[in-house]
């Protein structure tokens, strides 16, 4: 995962998002964090497993092969009444060493509970779930996810969110390689939610999957938790269960539910869009 040691907090203002999402109580969200596999073939495939338990269809689910060598990204995509297009991610796959619950199961297998909370309610933007395949081979993944899209595909995207290296303590955000739109509404409905966020900067140390839509002039933003005390977790013996902070791993699944439902609205579709049925 990630990288610099630039620690500051948002600067207060008067809240007034509000967030409208189905939750999850944090047993059930601990019980998927618990069901985590030390072979990336059978984290893709428990994450398939789990987009269907929270409501993906089999016509809303699919695989992209990147390379034969590696498990497939695993996609599911959420239809709005447009098809503006909030994209949300984290990877699948681990590094040798640990057992990579940290980085980065718990990103992955938050995804399909996000999935069921922002089903209980009509969207306006097309929500897709993307579990990317050899991030920890140099992003492979989402870089073939984003270099496949057409342009019109990507002007369709309003914004990425990418879910990566979670728990070790409270929702941090690698603010200096995120858009200041998407910023500034993580911070109205965290301070709505009364929820924490800090900025912790990654430069240098590291990169994530959100870089790959960089190129693309694609707004995107990363939630993670490292800080300096706990950077050494990654990649080694140390990424285990017992690392996750259980109370801070719910409330950053609090937070980014809420932020997703906050985007919906928030975020102005891309005059691209064309109105379809709600689902």
């Amino acid at each position: 995962m990630l990288a610099t040691y630039l620690v500051f907090h948002f600067l207060v203002f008067p809240a007034f998002a509000q967030e409208h999402f189905r939750p999850l109580d944090q047993a059930n969200i601990a019980s998927r964090l618990q069901r985590f596999s030390r072979k990336n073939q059978e984290r893709e495939a428990i994450i398939k497993q789990l987009f269907r338990e929270s409501g993906c269809r089999d016509s809303q689910l699919s695989e992209q092969i990147v390379e034969p060598a590696l498990p497939p990204n695993v996609i599911c995509v959420l239809p709005g009444q447009s098809d503006a297009v909030i994209l949300v991610g984290a990877h699948t796959d681990k590094v040798d060493a640990g057992d990579g619950v940290v980085d980065n199961w718990s990103g992955a297998c938050l995804l399909p509970s996000l999935l069921y909370s922002v089903n209980g309610q009509k969207r306006r933007h097309t929500f897709i779930f993307v579990g990317f395949t050899g991030e920890e081979k140099g992003l492979l993944g989402s870089a073939f996810y984003a270099g496949q899209l057409t342009p019109r595909e990507r002007l369709k995207i309003a914004a990425m969110v990418n879910l990566d290296t979670l728990g070790l303590g409270p929702s941090e955000v690698w603010a200096s390689h995120a858009d200041d739109r998407l910023l500034d509404a993580l911070h109205r409905i965290a301070s709505s939610m009364k929820l924490p966020i800090t900025v912790m900067n990654v430069d240098g140390l590291g990169t994530a999957d959100s870089e790959s839509f960089a190129p693309f002039q694609i707004p995107r933003v990363t939630i993670h938790s490292l800080t300096r005390n706990t950077l050494s977790v990654l990649h080694s013996s140390r990424d285990r269960i017992d690392a996750i902070k259980m109370d801070d791993y719910y409330a950053t699944y609090r937070l980014m539910a809420g932020y997703l439902s906050f985007l919906d609205t928030y975020l102005r579709a891309p005059p691209t869009g064309e109105n379809k049925p709600a689902h």
